[in-house]
């Protein structure tokens, strides 16, 4: 029988939660208490549930095999058919060096994270079941397959951002429909939107984190649209230009913004009274325009750290945010002045939702 790991002294799982969240990240401990009670919660035990599979995915010392056995047990995990106490015994000791303190833990206390979750509502439950095993699932598929060298093209591009944050975004759209009547009746609306949004928040890391993904053998850009522009990705390496590479960049950045145009549609479909959800909304379309400003101005960057927007820009979008959270029209005009000078982008396939400035 596999020994269970005890909570750390002193604490309560609700505690625990909290402090988690701190500790594994700075963005997300920022804009989910924007959001109101009990949607706080709900919300802050879905990231936790997403980065344990995230930390299951990034463990570059844990061989294939294995992170798909331990995805399927996570899945079954938090479905109720798996110990929880037995996945973090098993799971713990295996973790790499390189994991972060905090994300051991959170891997510790998995049974204390999923003693929340099984408390939620049945509709809550139901969309944090499905966001978890979509997205470990489609983990499991895209790191058995050889990345090094990039995706196919944009549309298996668009099946990696689905699985990694579109999935996420349906999610909280279920969540917040499940907490306002208002919003549940425009579900059929937001979905395809929220897709969009997490594509695009998705997209723009990607293109930050290019350099940085390249060190540990991966490649998540679509080759087919770099070899329009004549790059071969099979020979991208730092300090080794390619032809035509920043021309590819120039279109995914327009790809990008056009789906962050669609966040701001769904942000604006949240009524104004519920000004936590737009704040959350909010503080994270300004962040990731900022990003792809910074990247679209130095497309030779050659490390994410060179287009990380400063903390000077991040107090300013929650600034601005907050200031304009009720009034449509200034956010639609912040938008297009914040985009303006980015390259635009034809959104097609599943994502085919129709693009504008919201």
């Amino acid at each position: 029988m596999s020994e269970t790991i005890s909570p750390p002294p002193g604490t309560d799982d609700w505690t625990f939660q909290d402090q988690s969240l701190q500790d594994v990240s700075r963005t997300f401990a920022l804009t989910i208490p924007q959001l109101p009670q009990p949607l706080r919660q709900v919300v802050s035990n879905a990231y936790l549930l997403c980065r344990i599979a995230d930390t299951i995915e990034d463990d570059k010392d844990l061989p294939f095999a294995d992170k798909r056995r331990f995805a399927e047990d996570f899945i079954s995990v938090v479905g109720s058919r798996h110990d929880a106490a037995a996945f973090a015994a098993a799971l713990h000791p295996r973790l790499s060096p390189t994991v972060t303190t905090g994300e051991k833990e959170l891997i510790a206390q998995t049974p204390a994270v999923i003693r929340i979750t099984h408390g939620f509502t049945p509709r809550q439950r139901a969309a944090l079941e499905r966001c978890v095993r979509i997205m470990a699932d489609g983990m499991a598929r895209f790191q058995e397959a050889n990345v090094r060298h990039g995706l196919k093209d944009l549309p298996e591009m668009d099946s990696y951002c689905y699985h990694v944050a579109g999935v996420v975004g349906e999610m909280l759209t279920e969540l917040f429909c499940a907490h306002d009547p208002d919003l549940d009746a425009q579900r059929d609306t937001l979905m395809p939107l929220a897709v969009s949004f997490g594509q695009g928040l998705q997209m723009t890391n990607i293109l930050k984190d290019i350099w940085d993904d390249l060190g540990r053998g991966m490649c998540w850009l679509p080759r087919e649209v770099f070899a329009r522009f004549g790059a071969d990705l099979d020979h991208l390496a730092h300090g080794r230009p390619l032809p035509g590479f920043t021309d590819g960049l120039g279109y995914l950045i327009g790809v990008a913004r056009s789906h962050l145009a669609n966040a701001l549609r769904y942000t604006l479909l949240i009524p104004a009274r519920e000004a936590g959800i737009r704040r959350f909304c909010l503080w994270a379309l300004g962040m990731a325009v900022l990003t792809l400003r910074r990247i679209n101005g130095r497309r030779d960057f050659t490390a994410g750290s060179q287009v990380k927007i400063s903390r000077r820009s991040v107090y300013g979008t929650v600034l601005v945010s907050n200031l304009l959270t009720r009034h449509d029209a200034l956010l639609r005009a912040v938008f297009l002045i914040a985009a303006s000078g980015l390259p635009e982008g034809k959104l097609v396939d599943r994502h085919s939702v129709a693009t504008g400035s919201g």
